[in-house]
């Protein structure tokens, strides 16, 4: 008798273990699909690991909208931002190899390292740096360092040219130059590459087969999705994609649902993988500390009270529970990789375009079913806003085409070709290009853009790359002499203009 209860048990649990909310079981598919078309998404790839094991691992839609060709579990995608987490785990072992310490400062490793001000370079620790507290603004400088053609120790040294708009330890800025040199410190201590170490000691023993290190060459590798946007004009566009090995330790890896699977299993397994204890319990634990406050409002919209920042990963609470997700947002890819350790779950979503809410909606739907949040169609909820955008967006882009007509400046074209600086970027040339101006861009590879007058003294400038924008711009002109021109980029690159002064 008391053999057969126990056979119930173990069956009872059993069957508590794998069952699956009613949601993931039932609708998950037809909210995927329905949502691909909602968000004029061509492809998405899910994965969802609960208790060790995958329950749901698949491909929807395509990687090419093309070619047509279907997105699958080993569809590679940019993970983008969600790199960062293997950089602050690297980071967090060798601590507990006793190599480093991560209240280390920084100088220790760089003695000619410089931010803005002296007190803040004297201060600043690698843990600053993994944690977003230097002072300075979101996405701050990542005009010059975005797709450019600066080198690592490049971008490093121009951060003392980024002026802090925050004061330091105080608030959130997410700096990704920061994460380039928080990973360049993986070098000097072990004398591998940042690329090679972390595949070494994180991506191998975690038999992540497909997932590489670097974004060069991606366009040749196989089963690989292609970026798109809508942010340009409302129309799906495909883009290039990223180049970011200058900052790699930031940005730039590329892996696919399946690979991700593994190191969401980990995760949640407090750094376990196939009974091996691949990544240090309290190496762990030290990525997962909050070291930045990102926001303590109660939400609105979610179960949440507080968001907060580890080491490469965004900590908050959710419906009681406490969650860690990193977004990654790549030219045409966006994702995101979460998981909650106390419910034995992990979520990683990856998308190929970039100009949607969706993957972020599914994220938190499948967090609802699995955490007994009443059910809310976030995607619904979300998709009337991504409309509204879109309808503004197009009317924007009409607007201004609208707007050039042939028209001439009170100026000759000749007297606004020439150089111009910025302090951080560096130099832009405009030449003339017929009946319109044409800058080239050079601390970036291949990034132009065309600049047609409208009226008013106003231009309209396209960049080469969809992503970076379409702009009206005003050039400064002083006693007849063209003095200087602020330069905007999309929101999703960076969020102030830069002021180039021209060469006299």
């Amino acid at each position: 008798m008391k053999k057969i209860l126990l056979i119930i048990v173990l069956h009872c649990i059993a069957l508590f273990a794998f069952a699956q909310p009613t949601f993931i079981k039932d609708s998950l598919d037809n909210y995927i699909n329905k949502g691909l078309t909602d968000w004029d998404l061509p492809g998405l790839a899910v994965v969802i690991v609960k208790d060790g094991k995958v329950v749901v691992a698949k491909g929807f839609g395509v990687k090419d909208i093309n070619t047509k060709e279907p997105v699958d579990a080993e569809t590679l995608f940019m993970i983008a931002s969600n790199t960062k987490l293997f950089t602050g785990t690297a980071l967090a072992m060798l601590e507990s190899k006793k190599l480093i310490n991560l209240d280390d400062k920084i100088t220790k490793y760089f003695p000619d390292y410089k931010l803005y001000d002296d007190n803040s370079t004297a201060l600043v620790s690698i843990k600053d740096l993994l944690s977003h507290r230097i002072g300075t603004k979101t996405f701050q400088g990542d005009f010059t360092f975005f797709d450019g053609n600066l080198t690592r120790n490049e971008i490093i040294r121009r951060m003392r040219y980024m002026k802090p708009v925050n004061s330091f330890r105080q608030n959130f800025g997410y700096c990704n130059s920061c994460f380039l040199t928080a990973g360049e410190v993986i070098q000097k201590v072990t004398n591998q590459p940042w690329e090679v170490f972390v595949y070494d000691s994180i991506v191998v023993p975690l038999g992540m087969k497909n997932t590489h290190m670097l974004s060069m060459g991606i366009s040749q590798r196989k089963n690989v999705a292609t970026p798109y946007t809508t942010a340009f004009d409302g129309v799906i566009t495909k883009v290039p994609y990223d180049q970011w090995d200058n900052l790699a330790p930031a940005a730039s890896i590329i892996s696919n649902v399946t690979d991700l699977s593994h190191w969401l299993i980990a995760q949640i397994n407090n750094g376990k993988y196939e009974g091996s204890q691949i990544l240090p319990i309290d190496a762990v634990r030290k990525t997962r500390a909050v070291n930045t406050v990102v926001n303590s409002n109660k939400s609105s919209i979610y179960p949440s009270n507080f968001t907060g920042y580890g080491l490469g990963v965004f900590v908050q609470d959710y419906n009681g529970r406490q969650i860690f997700w990193h977004t990654g947002g790549a030219s045409g890819m966006v994702s995101n990789v979460c998981f909650v350790p106390e419910e034995k779950l992990g979520i990683a979503i990856l998308t190929n375009q970039d100009n949607q809410n969706f993957f972020e909606a599914l994220r938190y739907q499948i967090l609802d079913a699995y955490l007994d949040v009443k059910f809310t169609n976030r995607s619904a909820f979300f998709l009337p806003y991504q409309q509204q955008d879109m309808k503004e967006l197009k009317e924007k882009v009409s607007k201004l085409k609208a707007r050039v007509l042939g028209s001439k400046p009170n100026l000759t074209l000749e007297q606004f070709v020439g150089t111009y600086n910025h302090t951080l970027y560096g130099t832009m040339d405009i030449a003339k290009e017929g009946n319109d101006l044409k800058a080239t861009f050079n601390s970036h590879n291949n990034l132009t853009a065309n600049i047609k007058y409208m009226d008013n003294d106003e231009w309209l400038l396209t960049f080469s790359n969809p992503v970076m924008g379409m702009f009206s711009v005003k050039f400064n002109i002083k006693e007849g002499k063209v003095i200087s021109v602020p330069i905007k980029v999309a929101d999703f690159i960076e969020y102030d203009a830069y002021e180039f002064i021209k060469s006299k």
